[in-house]
């Protein structure tokens, strides 16, 4: 199966600042990537490098076999590049149905079909942004990059702050968009929570790709993975002392 994203060789960051070094990774089309790491090494960067919002200095980035790596962030998110960052960054002074329509494109992922897959927001649309709960606000951000009909969706720590019943319901969220034929790329803490929606996973030390498996096989061989993130913090520690 063609892939959907592809990395070669990036290196990323802010300013002359590197953050993330000669990553490569692709993502086959419909399937899902979990990144994984400690705090601080690099992972929302490399979230905001795909999206097209940090300083990538090297390597090529392609999306749907198209380069993007000098693109815009607009332009990429009109070739289909959904992207739900941690932060959420919806319009609190806008109503749930006015942070839905601005930049909305026709496509498949009708208002009708976004409000059936979040019921609370058809409940709560005349509602500001910020009159929203941090449950509300996170379906919002999901909800505004599905208007703008992506193929493929990065989510930056979708489940951050939000109570066990919400990521439950979140997760079946995301199993559903799966099976419309998303592809998903998704920053996770919690890493058995992210290996069981994903395909395949990385892990980030230092702002480069340490270990690289199916996610089928890191829940079989925990070890392998908690040694992978151990080593990150054998590294913070040496840095500090």
């Amino acid at each position: 199966m063609a892939d959907i994203l592809r990395l070669a060789n990036v290196t990323a960051g802010y300013g002359a600042t590197v953050v993330v070094e000669d990553v490569s990774f692709s993502l086959s089309r419909g399937a899902a990537l979990a990144v994984l790491g400690r705090n601080g090494v690099g992972k929302t960067t490399l979230m905001r490098t795909i999206a097209g919002h940090a300083d990538r200095h090297d390597g090529r980035i392609l999306l749907d076999e198209t380069p993007v790596s000098t693109v815009p962030a607009w332009r990429r998110a009109r070739l289909g590049l959904g992207y739900v960052p941690q932060e959420r960054d919806i319009f609190p002074s806008l109503t749930v149905l006015e942070n839905l329509t601005v930049g909305a494109r026709a496509g498949g992922w009708t208002l009708e079909k976004i409000f059936e897959l979040f019921p609370s927001l058809a409940r709560r649309r005349s509602n500001f942004g910020n009159q929203l709960s941090g449950g509300e606000q996170q379906m919002l951000s999901i909800a505004r990059a599905l208007a703008l009909q992506p193929t493929i969706l990065l989510l930056d720590e979708p489940f951050e702050g939000l109570a066990p019943n919400l990521v439950e319901m979140l997760s079946v969220v995301f199993a559903e968009l799966r099976r419309a034929g998303l592809s998903m790329v998704m920053v996770e803490q919690h890493a058995r929570l992210a290996l069981g929606m994903a395909d395949e996973a990385i892990v980030l030390a230092r702002g480069r790709i340490v270990l690289q498996r199916t996610s089928g096989a890191l829940l079989e061989q925990p070890a392998v993975l908690e040694e992978a993130l151990t080593v990150q913090q054998t590294q913070a520690r040496t840095r500090d002392q």
